[in-house]
């Protein structure tokens, strides 16, 4: 028995003509953020940043791969970690969907960890993703752009999301970095967003927040409660995805 209020037709389309009054505000609100993102001033990049890729070190200017825009995810995957972050795995799969056109756009992108190039080309190839990943592991890159965290370095809270925070006790957080380079080589740090920043590149949300049910999380902060890597689903006898336990790290406000 649905515990919802059930309407009549009439009463549904002018409850819906109401909301979605308020659905085209939040539209026009969306564009003009995203004008003024496009907005912000720019920093130089002083550093020639050095990353070990997949056939040998690459530098930031590199990664651009022959584009003028670079999109850099910050992937939680620390130097001793032996798989990447759930949340993060969850983002990277609507990845290469997307950089098929983005690219023909005049955009590069790359994932970005701390994580020996070894272990995040084979974590790579058990997801089934196809976009380039290096590793900083040898670089200040993660601790420049403040996403990476070594025990020991977090006695006094973190710099994390533009502000000091609260030691996070997990050694890297996640995030987006984006970088424009001009004809002559030179690299302009634009943009980045961390904690929920990252939710406008995850399409999964956006299906989610039309059901009834929506994204079916608990009031604590925690990303999903359902959510798992996409090869460890466990399937019911209704052919539902189900996932026992909560093996993302917790989410922060914006």
């Amino acid at each position: 028995m649905t515990m919802h209020d059930v309407v009549s037709e009439e009463q549904w389309i002018a409850a819906r003509r109401a909301l979605l009054a308020e659905e085209k505000a939040w539209t026009h609100e969306r564009d003009r953020l995203s004008e003024k993102r496009r907005a912000l001033p720019w920093v130089k990049v002083q550093k020639t940043y050095e990353f070990a890729g997949a056939k040998g070190p690459v530098t930031l200017g590199d990664l651009f791969d022959g584009r003028s825009q670079l999109i850099v995810y910050h992937f939680m995957f620390g130097p001793g970690w032996e798989e990447g972050c759930p949340g993060c795995s969850l983002l990277c799969d609507h990845v290469d969907g997307a950089r098929q056109h983005f690219e023909h756009n005049d955009v590069s992108f790359v994932a970005v960890s701390r994580g020996p190039i070894e272990k995040l080309a084979a974590y790579r190839k058990r997801m089934g993703w196809t976009f380039r990943w290096v590793s900083s592991e040898a670089s200040d890159f993660n601790f420049d752009y403040h996403v990476s965290f070594p025990e020991g370095t977090r006695k006094n809270g973190v710099f994390y999301n533009f502000e000091r925070q609260p030691d996070p006790e997990v050694d890297e957080l996640p995030g987006v970095s984006v970088f424009h380079k001009d004809n002559d080589g030179t690299i302009y740090h634009t943009y980045s967003s961390y904690a929920r920043g990252g939710e406008m590149h995850l399409g999964v949300y956006g299906w989610l927040d039309i059901v009834p049910k929506g994204r079916n999380e608990k009031q604590d902060g925690a990303m999903t409660d359902w959510m798992k890597r996409h090869d460890r689903y466990e399937t019911d006898g209704r052919g539902d995805h189900a996932a026992a336990g909560r093996d993302a790290p917790a989410g922060s406000d914006r």
